[in-house]
C-alpha cells in the first residue's frame, strides 16, 4: 500500500498499545540511513577515483610528459580529493548512532540556559545534527568542529588550483598555436 506524500505525527491508542507513527513531517529526523548510505558509497567511489588517476600520475611516462597546468590541475584534483575525504570522516560520524543515543546527545550537550528541546534535523551541506530548542535557538551535535571548515578551504583551493591551471593550459595553448 502507497504511503501518501504529506503526514503528520500521530498518536495512536489501541487497547493497551500504543502505537507511534513517524512521519515527513517529524521534528525529530536526523540524517535519513538511506540518503546517508547513498552519499557514503558515491563519495567513496569518487574518493577511490581520483587516488586511481592521482596515482596514474606518478607513472614514469606521465612525469616525463608533464607541464605547469598539469601540476596545477593534479594539485586541485588532490585538494577535492582530501576534502572528500574530511567530508566522508565526517559523515561516518553519523553512520550508526541511533535516535536514542542522538536525543541523549541533545541533551548532554545543551547549552545552559537553553529551554526544552522541540526537534533536531540533519544537513548534508554543511554536513550537521542540529538540535533545535523552543526558544529558536539551535545547537551543533555529533559531528566534529573541523570538518565543515576544513572541507570549505580545500574546496577553496581546490577552486584556486583549478583556475590557475586553466589560464596556464590557456597560455600553452595560444603560444604552441603562435609557434606552430
Amino acid at each position: 500500500m502507497p504511503l501518501p506524500a504529506v503526514f503528520e505525527m500521530e498518536n495512536h491508542t489501541i487497547g493497551e498499545v500504543r502505537q507511534i507513527v513517524i512521519t515527513a513531517s517529524d521534528p525529530w529526523q536526523g540524517h535519513n540511513f538511506t540518503g546517508l548510505l547513498v552519499v557514503l558509497i558515491t563519495c567513496a567511489a569518487t574518493l577511490l577515483s581520483l587516488i586511481a588517476y592521482l596515482c596514474s600520475r606518478l607513472t614514469p611516462q606521465a612525469r616525463r610528459e608533464s607541464r605547469p597546468s598539469r601540476a596545477w590541475r593534479d594539485l586541485s584534483l588532490l585538494s577535492a580529493a582530501a576534502a572528500l575525504a574530511v567530508y566522508v570522516w565526517g559523515c561516518l560520524h553519523l553512520l550508526f548512532l541511533e535516535d536514542q543515543e542522538l536525543a541523549e546527545r541533545c541533551e548532554r550537550q545543551r547549552p545552559a540556559g537553553t529551554p526544552t528541546l522541540v526537534g533536531r534535523r540533519g544537513d548534508f551541506i554543511p554536513l550537521r545534527l542540529v538540535c533545535e530548542a523552543s526558544n529558536g535557538h539551535d545547537y551543533s551535535i555529533v559531528i566534529p568542529g573541523y570538518i565543515n571548515p576544513t572541507v570549505t578551504v580545500l574546496l577553496l583551493l581546490a577552486f584556486t588550483c583549478a583556475l590557475i591551471a586553466a589560464v596556464l593550459r590557456y597560455k600553452w595553448r595560444t603560444t604552441t598555436r603562435g609557434n606552430g
